[in-house]
């Protein structure tokens, strides 16, 4: 593989802005960049995607899911507390459909479940924890390219779950391997997470109908994508 043009992306500084893909009078989702937190239970600094999101559309904004700070993509807050109470409902009975790309080492199986359970947080039980995923694209650099669909909404789930089938996510450094990091940063230009939270469906609290919003996948990530040979339709370019 060769090394990675000088000109690649380097590692983006801490947004001052996000994107906002929808706004109504109960909802806003947003397009979350990789490195930044949702909120401050997740972080010690002062930019989050709650407070950015608020700025933006100058109103109150209220969490109703996460997304590690890792990973980018489509990432919906609520505009009242009721609201958000009936869409963390709607998350914690599994009628939300969540979609996530993931670059990851090796050739997984074409299609397959991971059936693992983990603990929801640190030193708990472990409980249900599935995973269902397909491999769209299989590189001639050790790397594949696999969509995600996880059935449970666990900490780092997906993150956990390739990594059980020796199948980490490149860019992972609590999971992944870090002469391969190493290595995906040098020759591919990759300076974060290789996941991301492309599709997100559920139902809209005031309408009841079932939304679906979508994140393209951003430059710091299709950069390495097509330097490994990703076929552009699966870039959505």
């Amino acid at each position: 593989m060769p090394s990675v043009d000088p000109s690649a992306p380097r590692p983006a500084p801490i947004p001052t802005f996000i994107d906002v893909l929808h706004r109504d009078d109960a909802v806003v989702v947003v397009d979350k960049p990789s490195g930044l937190s949702v909120h401050r239970g997740d972080d010690q600094g002062s930019t989050f995607a709650l407070n950015l999101t608020r700025n933006t559309i100058g109103q109150w904004v209220y969490p109703v899911h996460r997304l590690d700070r890792a990973t980018s993509g489509v990432l919906v807050f609520a505009l009242s507390s009721a609201h958000a109470r009936t869409l963390q409902d709607s998350f914690s009975t599994r009628t939300v459909h969540k979609t996530y790309l993931a670059l990851v080492r090796g050739t997984p199986p074409e299609l397959g479940v991971i059936d693992s359970p983990m603990a929801k947080r640190e030193g708990g039980p472990d409980v249900e924890s599935v995973t269902e995923y397909e491999t769209l694209f299989v590189s001639d650099v050790r790397l594949s390219l696999v969509e995600a669909r996880p059935r449970t909404g666990r900490r780092h789930q997906i993150r956990r779950h390739l990594r059980r089938i020796d199948h980490p996510i490149a860019g992972d450094v609590k999971y992944g391997n870090g002469a391969d990091n190493r290595r995906y940063r040098a020759e591919l230009g990759l300076y974060r997470l290789a996941l991301h939270a492309q599709r997100l469906s559920f139902v809209h609290p005031t309408s009841d109908a079932l939304v679906t919003f979508e994140s393209a996948i951003p430059e710091d990530l299709a950069g390495p994508l097509r330097r490994i040979g990703a076929p552009a339709t699966l870039l959505g370019e």
